[in-house]
């Protein structure tokens, strides 16, 4: 098969287009030819090496397709079934090896791509606004890069809520993309300072939670939008990986609280996992949850989508096609 690999850390230059053995599932195991792989920010920061792999490795760590061969003991899911899967299996490749246990059956009403394209983002959002912080009905909240993929899905995550939503962008387009996702207000970053216009639209209050995919470039601005014993849920580093932040700085702001929350400890027991997963296929089968699929790049392209990715350009999901 070919598989998208990378021998070295570094910029997109890096990923390379190679053809290496196919797998076979052991126990417990299912194989899936994959026909649409989701890309994230994660991808990037394997790449770069700000998270560690052992070297060579395949990208991508989400995808959906259709099962084409069981290991022994598997009962749960038959051949040809179309599935999808985050975390457990490297995905930017033709076939991808899945623990058996961690597949989620895709409805018949669920495209494989918009599988895809919202498992880990989507499953992302369910716990940041089920879990993490607890949105209420008509509590306000602030979602940085709201026009993103996974920005529009947890605006809408956080609509279905019944919360009420202020969004950042960078420009025009963007904030159109973030009104329609469910925004109730859509600061411009570039051209309006946020915490100043978060405090205008609060009354001087500020929000109980920020959601901050950001990182660096707005973790300051982010706590001081908080009220008194406010969270900055700090989830993301598209801007690079915030400093480290002084205890009493949170005391002095608030008695703040700091969380910097990961999914694999949201989706870590089966349970957990089947009922973010399949709260997500539902709301897409109803029409509570739109995928917005931004561009799709064939999978020896990857470069070129993580380029894409990188650029910020993008609103909305990038997938990759075998």
């Amino acid at each position: 098969m070919f598989a998208v690999r990378i021998h070295e850390t570094g910029g997109p230059e890096v990923l390379r287009y190679d053809e290496i053995e196919t797998p076979a599932p052991n126990a417990g195991q299912v194989r899936v030819r994959l026909r649409a792989i989701g890309i994230n920010y994660i991808d990037v920061y394997h790449r770069i090496g700000l998270y560690k792999m052992p070297l060579p490795a395949i990208l991508g760590r989400e995808g959906a397709g259709v099962v084409d061969a069981l290991g022994d003991d598997v009962t749960n899911v038959p051949v040809g079934a179309r599935v999808a899967f985050v975390l457990d299996a490297p995905s930017y490749a033709e076939y991808a090896i899945v623990p058996a246990h961690r597949v989620v059956r895709v409805p018949d009403t669920v495209s494989l791509e918009d599988a895809a394209a919202v498992l880990l983002q989507g499953l992302t959002a369910h716990y940041l606004i089920s879990t993490t912080y607890p949105l209420k009905q008509d509590e306000w909240c602030l979602i940085h890069a709201a026009a993103g993929g996974a920005g529009q899905l947890t605006v809408q995550v956080a609509k279905i809520a019944g919360a009420k939503i202020i969004g950042t962008c960078s420009t025009e387009e963007k904030a159109r993309v973030a009104k329609q996702a469910g925004c109730d207000e859509v600061i411009l970053y570039t051209q309006t300072d946020f915490v100043g216009e978060v405090k205008r639209l609060t009354n001087g209050k500020g929000v109980p939670v920020v959601y901050d995919s950001v990182g660096k470039d707005t973790y300051e601005g982010s706590l001081n939008c908080l009220s008194p014993r406010g969270m900055l849920v700090l989830w993301g580093n598209a801007s690079g990986a915030a400093p480290p932040i002084d205890p009493l700085t949170l005391m002095s702001k608030g008695s703040l609280f700091l969380t910097r929350p990961t999914l694999g400890h949201y989706i870590a027991t089966p349970e957990e996992y089947a009922w973010r997963a399949n709260d997500l296929m539902q709301w897409i089968a109803e029409g509570k949850l739109r995928v917005r699929i931004d561009k799709t790049f064939a999978l020896r392209d990857a470069a070129d989508a993580h380029r894409h990715l990188e650029s910020r350009a993008a609103m909305g999901k990038i997938l990759l096609v075998p």
